[in-house]
């Protein structure tokens, strides 16, 4: 129940964010919601380690008391977003603006807009990708090391909680001037270089350090320029349904990817994954970069 009203409400909040942001802003206010995340997924679990052992019940009475909280300071200090009726249809008078309101059903709207289409269908393979540090990734340290395994994997997954914490700022201040779908292409490379050269570690646990370092900057830049590109592109009029249905897709690669990855890794072994996953990712740099090239020749036409 947890979950499902949790993904009930990311579609509103998402679209909130939207409403109340513009183009120069959205990056920046995208990008400290999701540091902000971070630091409490960082924090949370620290907390809840010296609350296990002899008050587990608070675990559960801090989470539904930090959550009642946050509805209240929603409910108190942010305004209705919702675009007004007189707002939509000064909207339908813009010209060359990815945001105006457009009549339709979704998939009518989306459909003309096939460079969002096209975004979202090439995250799918992202999504793919990043899956497997929930999936190959626990597998190939328990190869490496044995029963050290699950405390190896541990140490990975602090390192990328570690990363995010602190290059997130770092990250966007030296991006921000760069096209979101842009910074979309350039995690692709990162991620083709971190995943890629697992292939080649064998063991050493510094340089496994390193490869999440790397792949952790692929997911600061997917994370916080995706949600900016898709708002960017969506009419205020179906900014709900499209925040709903957008992730829907791009999470079919999530899904996916450990069915697939299993197959792949029972016939050709785990360490072959990783060249696999390199030239994923390199194709769906490649094609988010053929992408923003055809949108600069738009605007340039």
């Amino acid at each position: 129940m947890s979950a499902f009203f949790h993904g009930a409400a990311q579609p509103a909040s998402t679209t909130m964010t939207t409403d109340l942001t513009n183009p120069n802003n959205r990056k920046a206010a995208f990008s400290i919601l999701y540091l902000g995340n971070n630091i409490g997924f960082a924090v949370g679990p620290l907390i809840a380690g010296f609350l296990y052992n002899n008050y587990l019940m608070w675990i559960f009475l801090g989470d539904a008391a930090t959550t009642f909280t946050s509805l209240v300071l929603v409910y108190l200090f942010i305004k209705e977003t919702l675009p007004s009726k007189e707002k939509i249809e000064e909207s339908f008078k813009l010209e060359n603006n990815y945001e105006k309101a457009e009549k339709g059903n979704l998939w009518q709207v989306l459909w003309k807009r096939p460079r969002l289409l096209l975004f979202t269908l090439i995250s799918l393979i992202y999504s793919f990708v990043y899956a497997q540090t929930t999936f190959s990734i626990p597998i190939q340290v328990v190869e490496l090391f044995g029963d050290k395994g699950p405390k190896m994997f541990g140490v990975i997954m602090t390192t990328n909680a570690l990363v995010v914490s602190f290059l997130t700022i770092v990250i966007i201040s030296l991006t921000h001037k760069i096209k979101p779908v842009l910074n979309v292409t350039l995690a692709g490379v990162f991620y083709a270089i971190g995943f890629g050269m697992i292939f080649f570690i064998n063991g050493r646990l510094p340089w496994l350090l390193f490869s999440t370092i790397i792949w952790s900057i692929g997911e600061i830049l997917v994370t916080t320029n995706t949600n900016v590109y898709i708002a960017n592109h969506t009419p205020m009029s179906h900014r709900g349904r499209f925040n709903a249905v957008i992730p829907v897709i791009m999470g079919v690669g999530f899904a996916i990817g450990p069915l697939i990855a299993g197959n792949f890794i029972r016939k050709y072994g785990i360490i072959n994954i990783w060249p696999a996953i390199c030239f994923l990712s390199i194709v769906a740099a490649v094609l988010m970069y053929f992408l923003y090239f055809s949108e600069k020749k738009r605007k340039q036409v």
